[in-house]
């Protein structure tokens, strides 16, 4: 093993390239690479952030994390019933290939990721759409059947990217791996699987949204994203000055980064990225909200997040971080960490103590199952967790699974928990992703089916004023907290590491992108 003089070492095998005597080239990596680059067909954060880079959305979110602004779109007005949204386009705009973006490539792409053969897990976040219509090639009509109060704010997600229709049909079962065409300021140029994507710089581009001081295009030819998913591998890469950039670094080694004199760390805020544990909620062992309840009320988060995050992260004690738009004050406090009542909670369900020390009802442990993705700090802090479940007499069995099956064992249902990292925009997105039940058996893994919810999130959605929309959807937060349907454990902090030499850089929160379009980096 090679080791640097931070003491950091490199796993054999893993091999890292001399520094680019190209300083036309933006040296970039990432842990995870994805199975493929159509935005419409994942939810996978690996593949929205490479999406994000090669096609623009109609509209982008400013670095508050709340307010939209114009994109491709250079305005809008809304209909008094809020069903009839009209975008007046821009006309200025070409994809990577050279053909002119109208609005014709916007119905495109929505009809697409409504046609069940592209099986969109995200095409919710559209609205239901009544029409799309273009009375000339710059203007667009967006007819809903129902007002969609959220339509804005889910308009700057990378699933709702522009696509060329030509190249789609062009490249078939290969669009996404062999070519992906777009608008944005980065154009494909090549993959290889789980080593290196190569994007080069759109040279045409004029277009970048407001929140940045260059609107394209881009200072650098090319951008070399390099796949290592080893964490000591790229610490000691950024730390010897192999890359220029990176998003993911292990958050236990931040403060060490920090302090490389060759580097800045950057914290992006607002970020929303909430880590939870979701409670299966029709299994037996998890059925009872008294138990669920002790559960969650008996870990100590503040600890969890000194002893394994080192502070890179905050204690939640609710599903929605508070500086979200639409969070509903009321639900602080409603989770309160109470080792004894957690052990009351569990007697009044007729959950007994045990011989061993683990609690038994009808003959059955109370040993739920917890699934968990073997990545960054899931396998600590859920030994940390496991540990205090015992002391209320939970066994927790947990069992971790690599990131390349972990979704697919999510999908089975023979477990009582899971837990993942999930980036959110706004109340909304959060609660209509996770607890409508028209998405069981996913994302809405707790099989939540409740008819309260399901109207509450319906009217939050069609709401025509922000105060209506907020008040359902505080409705909604205060009765899934109340049922205590998750264990909320942490909102994560999000860093952008990057060499001292590249200039003006600032992480986005959006969907775990922090490079975003990187209009404004420079060396």
């Amino acid at each position: 093993m090679l080791k640097l003089a931070s003491g950091l070492a490199i796993p054999a095998g893993v091999a890292l390239a001399a520094p680019a005597a190209n300083t036309q080239t933006l040296r970039m990596m990432k842990s995870l690479d994805a199975p493929h680059y159509d935005g419409q067909r994942t939810t996978w954060s690996p593949s929205s952030d490479i999406v994000n880079m090669i096609q623009d959305t109609l509209v982008a979110l400013d670095w508050d994390g709340k307010t939209v602004i114009p994109y491709l779109a250079k305005s809008w007005t809304v209909s008094p019933d809020g069903k009839l949204y009209t975008f007046k386009l821009r006309d200025d705009v070409t994809f990577c290939s050279g053909k002119k973006f109208t609005a014709a490539d916007v119905i495109y792409s929505f009809n697409r990721l409504h046609d069940p053969e592209t099986r969109a897990p995200l095409k919710w976040r559209t609205g239901e759409i009544k029409e799309l219509r273009a009375p000339d090639p710059h203007t667009l009509e967006y007819e809903l059947k129902e007002p969609y109060a959220d339509l804005l704010i889910n308009l700057v997600s990378f699933t709702m990217g522009i696509h060329n229709k030509e190249s789609v049909e062009k490249h078939g079962k290969d669009y996404g791996t062999k070519a992906v065409d777009g608008t944005g300021p980065w154009c494909f140029e090549s993959w290889t699987p789980r080593t290196e994507i190569v994007l080069k710089r759109h040279d045409a581009y004029k277009w970048g949204p407001s929140m940045y001081q260059n609107k394209g295009p881009v200072k650098f030819e090319r951008l070399s994203i390099k796949i290592i998913p080893e964490d000591s591998a790229r610490i000691a890469a950024m730390m010897g000055g192999q890359f220029d950039v990176s998003h993911q670094l292990p958050l236990q080694f931040i403060d060490q980064v920090k302090r490389a004199p060759n580097l800045n760390v950057v914290e992006a805020k607002p970020n929303f990225q909430l880590m939870y544990y979701g409670f299966k909620a029709n299994r037996p062992m998890v059925s009872d909200p008294r138990v669920r309840e002790a559960m969650n009320i008996a870990i100590n988060r503040a600890e969890i997040v000194k002893g394994i995050m080192l502070g890179n992260a905050t204690p939640a004690y609710t599903f929605i971080d508070p500086e979200t738009l639409d969070f509903d004050p009321a639900t602080n406090g409603m989770i309160k960490e109470d080792i004894e009542r957690a052990k009351k909670l569990l007697d009044e369900a007729g959950w007994k103590v045990g011989a061993d020390g683990i609690r038994e009802k009808d003959g059955v442990k109370l040993a739920p199952k917890v699934y968990f993705t073997q990545v960054a700090y899931f396998g600590r802090v859920s030994e940390a967790i496991q540990g205090y479940m015992r002391r209320i007499g939970v066994d927790w069995q947990i069992q971790g699974f690599d990131s390349t099956i972990a979704f697919s064992k999510m999908s089975e249902q023979d477990y009582e928990l899971w837990t993942v990292t999930f980036p959110y925009m706004s109340a909304g997105d959060l609660l209509n992703f996770y607890f409508d039940s028209k998405n069981i058996p996913a994302p809405n893994r707790m099989n939540w089916k409740d008819a309260q919810t399901d109207e509450w999130l319906r009217l939050g959605r069609s709401s025509l004023t922000d105060a209506d929309r907020a008040k359902y959807y505080a409705m909604v937060q205060k009765r899934i907290t109340e049922q205590h349907l998750w264990m909320p454990v942490m909102n994560v902090a999000m860093y952008m590491t990057t060499s001292k030499k590249l200039k003006a850089p600032r992480p986005h929160m959006l969907y775990q992108n922090t490079f975003y379009k990187g209009l404004d980096f420079s060396f």
